[in-house]
């Protein structure tokens, strides 16, 4: 990521510079970023395991609180891990767009949960 211009790019750069300050470079491999991330996700799902849907959008409000925190978490790993593989991940996520809207045609989608595969012509 180059100069500072959008949301992303500072937040990487701001988690660059608390890890160097703290010498943690040094553990931010993509192998173990990678696996913080997904130990973090697990971390946010705990927060709505055994809840239906309507109580999974209605969190008190310390248990919203303590989800929104484990969110940060991901979102951290996430910036971090794009950082050390230089994947600049608005791009990313951009170009990833571009590939559902192939895959899920408004027409075909709407109001379905089928993966792309199962919608058919």
């Amino acid at each position: 990521m180059s100069s500072p211009e959008n949301t992303l790019e500072i937040l990487s750069a701001e988690l660059l510079a608390f890890a160097r300050e703290r010498d943690w470079e040094q553990f931010h491999s993509p192998k173990n970023l990678a696996m913080s991330l997904a130990i973090e996700a697990a971390e946010v799902m705990e927060h709505f395991q055994w809840l239906d849907g309507e109580q999974s959008r209605a969190l008190p409000p310390a248990k919203h609180d303590a989800a929104a925190l484990e969110m940060a978490d991901v979102l951290i790993y996430l910036i971090r891990l794009a950082e050390v593989l230089g994947v600049d991940l608005e791009a990313a996520v951009r170009r990833k767009m571009a590939i559902n809207a192939g895959r899920y045609p408004v027409a075909a989608s709407r109001g379905k949960s089928l993966k792309y595969d199962e919608l058919g012509d």
